[in-house]
């Protein structure tokens, strides 16, 4: 299981939210290359930023943040918020991103979707944030009005191959990752699912990893990370074990 070290960016610096609200929000760094750097240093796989402002407004916010992590993470960077064009993506692809992750514009235009998929094949993923068991876009403020299984079973058509799933009711708030929401999008999606949102112990990277073969690929640990409540090389060595 691929462990994937959460970097949210707003107005320049490393943040975390709760509940994705705005008006609930925790810095923990005013650079966040040195937290990218930080997490390569204990030997992360992969790493997970998103542009929190690019989210709110639809475009890219914090480019130059993300160009710095970049030259400070010694692994490969999947990169979200505000991605809703295919220059969008380019751009960032271009500077060196590995993967980008698509999240409004997959409910608004699942055909940009496929075109992003054909253009730039193995580095889309497409993010489902759910509420409910609902679709959530805008920075999770607006309801996309369309179940989340429906929605990954759309994107699997469309050519993604892996999705992110965040469960907004337990994000940021250490509560434990909805496990069998994950696994039964896996299931019946066919799509390789990285799990998001509560982490808050290496039992929950456990839970999930006995969900391995249903498609369960990676989760994605941010606050836990940042408030000690779980340690990186400790969660990398259970991931690696399983």
């Amino acid at each position: 299981m691929i462990i994937f070290p959460a970097i949210d960016i707003r107005g320049g610096r490393c943040v975390r939210l709760t509940e994705g609200r705005f008006d609930q929000e925790s810095v923990f760094a005013d650079d966040p290359s040195e937290m990218a750097a930080r997490w390569s240093a204990a030997g992360a796989e992969y790493l997970h930023v998103v542009d929190l402002d690019g989210a709110l407004a639809g475009a890219g916010r914090n480019l130059p943040a993300i160009k710095k992590i970049l030259e400070h993470a010694a692994m490969p960077v999947q990169v979200g918020g505000g991605i809703r064009t295919l220059a969008a993506a380019a751009t960032l692809l271009d500077m060196g991103v590995s993967r980008v992750i698509l999240g409004s514009v997959a409910v608004r235009d699942p055909q940009l979707v496929a075109a992003a998929c054909k253009q730039f094949p193995g580095q889309v993923v497409v993010g489902i944030d759910a509420k409910d068991g609902k679709a959530a876009i805008e920075g999770w403020g607006v309801s996309g009005g369309i179940d989340a299984v429906e929605l990954a079973q759309k994107m699997a058509v469309c050519g993604v191959e892996h999705i992110i799933f965040t469960d907004i009711s337990r994000d940021g708030k250490l509560s434990g990752v909805n496990v069998e929401a994950t696994a039964a999008l896996a299931r019946k999606s066919g799509v390789k699912i990285i799990a998001s949102g509560g982490v808050a112990s290496l039992e929950d990277i456990r839970s999930l990893q006995q969900y391995a073969s249903d498609g369960i690929e990676g989760c994605i640990i941010g606050k836990a990370i940042y408030t000690g409540a779980v340690d990186l090389k400790e969660a990398l060595r259970v991931a690696r074990e399983g």
